[in-house]
């Protein structure tokens, strides 16, 4: 029985066209790093001035890498990103903010 052979493409974890997403990739990155801070050192209570604002900028590159995404891959991984990023963001705002304790 003769069966359509597909020539095998390489797998890449970030693009799922085949195509390079340079621009995608690196906002995916970025917005993994900072939702991983923000959401590990939004639990230390004297912490919270670093995790606020990786959390912050987190939550704007991942909407951005949102916006411009290419591939269902990027924006899944962008997902988890911008839910550690929030998480952490919005607990650091729990523990004093942006420019708690700074200002004032």
């Amino acid at each position: 029985m003769a069966q359509a052979m597909r020539p095998q493409q390489s797998i890449s974890l970030f693009s799922t066209d085949g195509k390079p997403h340079p621009l995608q990739d690196t906002l995916l990155a970025v917005t993994l790093v900072l939702g991983a801070v923000a959401f590990v050192t939004a639990f230390f209570h004297n912490l919270h001035l670093l995790s606020s604002w990786t959390g912050l900028i987190g939550i704007l590159t991942g909407a951005y890498g949102q916006f411009i995404s290419e591939t269902t891959r990027e924006r899944f991984a962008l997902i988890i990103g911008l839910g550690a990023s929030a998480i952490g963001f919005f607990i650091a705002m729990s523990h004093g903010g942006l420019f708690g304790g700074v200002l004032g």
